[in-house]
């Protein structure tokens, strides 16, 4: 039955909605290559997931941790940072109950000990008490030990180990930052050795997945301040827009087979969506996910029929058109003014008069190079624009909102 209750959109963060769209490549890369390499012993680097508010990273990365507890592997929460906390605190309380999970608070070895004994100790009191601490190994040392076990554990028992950090700018603390990547990335490293069949000796990479997640800002504080190590163990994945073809597809089971919700009878029943409704919703959205979710939700809650009309689409929007305009006022708001300042110059200029040269006099700058240092963060760090020839907008709710009346409906 179709109410509030049965939507099966979701516009919040750090959910896995049930209308997926989208992100295709990102969750092959773990299906294909990330899981099935760090499975055989092969190295494989870590992921770092980033993009601005509303992009989908962290319901991305969850949806695999998802999929790959489903599967038998060992995944932790989703391990949220909040500004100002202590990250190795997080991490280390994480990684204490997958040793649980995998048995190795019950060993009898006394190098096993001493290192649980150790990561209880950052779990409890934190990166800046356990350096000050009792002697004993450097947080990042004990932290890395752990891990190791964590990963034999999981060659013995044919699982992947999956750990999932979002929030990531917020670690502002520099020390605690570095001793956190340098641990899992010494990790993601480290071989081991094993028997293969025949009874040789074979060194292998442990069978751990990390998986970074958070803003773009993080590039510059992982990048910039911890060199070419992260960057060697870490590969810098940036999510933009989703393509129109993708939100068509993720809603063509509404519009051909319908959606089957509980009709309140013990039953099934089909919702439907017309195809003028489906086009509707992905003209609204622009491509951002969350406003997919959010055209889709308000349209899905505008009526009560086993079809949505794209009557009901408008309908809904009308209601979300604020929160629609604050999410991408978030966005803009989170540019530094020059950046800012270049995308409202590049808005203002015609499609096909977007080159850098007349956007550079748009902003009243006699020089084009003085403005290419915002126009390439804008594309390669935050994905807002595309430096082609001209220059184009990727989020399309950031150029709807800064030259149209977007997102208004009559």
């Amino acid at each position: 039955m179709r109410s509030p209750l049965t939507n099966p959109f979701q516009p919040g963060s750090d959910v896995v909605p049930d209308v997926w769209a989208g992100r295709v490549e990102q969750l092959a890369d773990w299906r294909d290559v990330v899981r099935p390499r760090r499975h055989a012993g092969l190295y494989e680097t870590g992921r770092t997931i980033l993009g601005e508010p509303g992009t989908g990273k962290s319901s991305l990365v969850r949806r695999i941790a998802r999929d790959a507890a489903e599967g038998g592997d060992w995944v932790t929460p989703q391990l949220r940072i909040p500004a100002g906390a202590d990250p190795l605190k997080i991490v280390a309380s994480a990684v204490l109950r997958l040793a649980d999970k995998a048995g190795l608070l019950a060993t009898s070895r006394q190098r096993v000990l001493d290192v649980l004994a150790r990561v209880e100790q950052i779990a409890v009191s934190g990166f800046s008490v356990a350096v000050r601490g009792e002697a004993g190994p450097e947080p990042f040392t004990a932290l890395f030990d752990l891990l190791v076990e964590l990963g034999q554990a999981a060659i013995a028992q044919n699982a992947v180990v999956l750990i999932h950090i979002d929030e990531v700018q917020n670690i502002t603390d520099e020390a605690a930052l570095s001793q956190l990547l340098i641990a899992l990335g010494d990790a993601l490293s480290h071989q081991v050795e094993v028997t293969a069949p025949g009874g040789v000796l074979v060194e292998r990479h442990l069978p751990l997945a990390v998986y970074l997640t958070g803003l773009p800002d993080f590039e510059d504080m992982a990048g910039a301040r911890k060199g070419a190590t992260f960057a060697r163990r870490f590969r810098t994945i940036t999510l933009a827009a989703l393509d129109e073809a993708d939100l068509l597809q993720a809603l063509q089971p509404f519009v051909f087979d319908g959606w089957a919700t509980p009709d309140g009878n013990g039953g099934l029943e089909s919702i439907q969506m017309s195809s003028g409704a489906a086009r509707a919703v992905v003209a609204l959205c622009c491509g951002e996910p969350f406003l997919f979710q959010l055209a889709g939700q308000r349209a899905w809650n505008a009526g009560s029929a086993s079809t949505i009309s794209q009557e009901e689409v408008v309908a809904g929007w009308r209601g979300a058109q604020g929160e629609a305009s604050a999410h991408v006022e978030r966005i803009l708001n989170r540019l530094p003014a020059r950046e800012h300042e270049f995308v409202e110059a590049m808005a203002a200029l015609p499609p096909a008069d977007r080159t850098l040269t007349k956007i550079a006099a748009q902003m009243g700058m006699t020089s084009a190079t003085k403005v290419g240092p915002f126009s390439q963060r804008l594309d390669t760090v935050r994905g807002i624009i595309d430096r082609g020839k001209p220059y184009s907008f990727r989020n399309r709710a950031v150029e709807a909102y800064l030259t149209t009346d977007w997102p208004r409906v009559d």
